[in-house]
């Protein structure tokens, strides 16, 4: 079998669900500077870039920087930068799934050793973006000399990277750089710039160079969303890779679903990210919070609300919930009936709830993703407080009542918080099934329900501030609602309490 490169293009036949890059898209000049070799950069950032490409709309290929000092770059050297992203998954209720070779990378330097490189391609006029994605842990400050040898931190590297372009055309305005952090860090793109001029400082560099730091280069805080699980289980990347016919050492997998909100409203980011026009899933906003609240309350309070009770009732994945007719309906009320209604405001309508809350299930219903419900309730305690709270307060203050399938929902948190400690672990049990709860909050729980029985337990929980910040019984109805779907579960199970609940908000509707 032909492995994957830029030669053996030629050799891979044309074939349905498959795309492949024409010849001229090879030498499309060097416009991206992109620190991390990861699935998500690859999958989203550069899924775009190669998008826009094939378009004819931004026209550039990606230097990556590999950061870490272990490994090489031999698969990326090999296939000349090329790789397979096989996209799979659902899109207004329809199966979506193709296989895209990507061109969009030219090389890979590995800052360790290949730095002097790195710095040469700052240097190239065409060069207009970087992009990065070192964990959450890369947006921080480290006092280092930047201007000797290879920095160790991120914000380091990218500080000497602009100090070379800086150099290399004497300070002019247009030679400044469009910074595009996908770092999952609230306003990462704010916080990269702070600590960028800190470090700058902190070396004594030219006032000048600080000024066209901060007055040239644009920072732009960004929201990324796409699951991009990676390489295919074994067996499965094998038989795509026999069906194509070639061998892909960097053959990576991703839903159907993409978002990359930019946050700017300066025109020459604008102009310059110019590949934003080649696909809606990247958005250029002056403010990106909404698209922030929306992933925040549709996507990751939907699944917070659900893992402990899909998890109770015996589902392993979340495709397996999505297929079950009352646990799919349960996740499909509480999205649109009261997660929509709570997130609705003056910058976010009903509608766009409303399709986001479309999209979040789509997701939910992928087949070929294989996402469990245990480790959804990892730090199960801390997530209900961040993602959740507010929106128990919201609905009851939109409707004038407790939400529902909000309050199953914080019930089925509390019976899966009933634990006892088994080895220095906090486990859990429900229909004969054990459990390991990964919770900083594990032994509180597990001392309330040693000390109360459910009436007494509800209320307490509720009213700790230690866990909430605030007394929870204070919003109408909570406490009343919790306590009767927690004897519901108790009494009947998981699934006839998911039921039954399903069947009442049918019945009142």
């Amino acid at each position: 079998m032909i492995v994957l490169t830029p030669d053996t293009l030629s050799q891979i036949p044309e074939q349905p669900g498959l795309v492949k890059p024409g010849a001229s898209l090879l030498q499309l000049p060097e416009k991206v500077l992109q620190f991390g070799t990861g699935v998500l950069l690859r999958g989203l950032p550069d899924y775009f870039i190669d998008k826009a490409n094939r378009q004819g709309l931004f026209n550039g290929r990606v230097v990556v920087v590999k950061s870490t000092a272990s490994g090489g770059t031999d698969a990326f050297a090999t296939q000349g930068g090329l790789y397979s992203l096989c996209v799979r998954g659902i899109e207004n209720g329809n199966p979506v799934e193709e296989v895209i070779i990507n061109s969009s990378i030219s090389t890979v330097l590995n800052a360790a050793t290949e730095w002097n490189q790195v710095l040469q391609k700052v240097r190239q006029p065409a060069m207009q973006v970087i992009i990065s994605n070192t964990t959450e842990v890369g947006i921080v400050y480290k006092e280092e000399v930047v201007t000797s040898g290879v920095p160790s931190s991120f914000p380091g590297k990218l500080l000497a990277c602009l100090l070379e372009r800086y150099r290399a055309f004497e300070g002019t305005e247009d030679s400044g750089m469009v910074i595009v952090p996908a770092e999952l860090v609230p306003d990462n793109g704010t916080k990269l710039r702070a600590i960028v001029l800190q470090l700058a400082q902190f070396n004594q560099l030219p006032a000048a160079f600080i000024n066209w730091l901060a007055e040239a280069n644009h920072f732009c805080n960004s929201l990324v969303d796409r699951i991009v699980p990676g390489k295919l289980p074994a067996a499965e990347e094998q038989a795509v890779q026999h069906k194509l016919g070639y061998r892909d050492d960097l053959m990576i997998m991703a839903e159907s679903f993409r978002l990359w909100a930019i946050e700017s409203k300066h025109p020459r980011v604008a102009e310059v990210l110019s590949f934003a026009a080649a696909d809606g899933g990247v958005v250029l906003a002056p403010d990106i919070e909404k698209f922030r609240e929306l992933k925040l309350r549709l996507l990751n309070a939907t699944h917070t609300f659900s893992c402990g009770l899909a998890h109770l009732a015996g589902f392993i994945t979340v495709k397996q919930a999505m297929q079950h007719k009352s646990m799919s309906a349960f996740i499909s009320n509480l999205a649109f009936d009261e997660i929509a209604v709570s997130v609705t405001s003056g910058h976010i309508t009903r509608e766009e709830a409303y399709q986001f809350a479309r999209q979040v299930l789509d997701r939910f219903r992928n087949p070929f993703i294989e996402h469990q419900w245990i480790s959804i309730t990892a730090q199960f305690t801390s997530k209900l407080k961040m993602r959740c709270v507010s929106l128990l307060h919201r609905f009851t203050e939109v409707t004038g009542h407790a939400p529902e399938m909000m309050s199953l929902g914080v019930a089925g948190w509390l019976l899966f918080m009933h634990t006892r400690l088994v080895n220095g672990r906090y486990q859990g049990a429900f229909n004969g099934v054990q459990y390991t709860v990964n919770d900083d909050r594990a032994e509180r729980l597990s001392r309330y329900w040693e000390q109360y029985q459910p009436e007494g337990l509800v209320a307490v929980v509720l009213q700790d501030q230690e866990l909430w910040g605030e007394d929870l019984t204070q919003i109408p109805g909570l406490a009343e609602r919790v306590l009767y779907h927690l004897q519901l579960l108790m009494r009947e199970g998981a699934l006839e309490a998911i039921y039954q609940t399903q069947k009442s908000a049918l019945q009142a509707s």
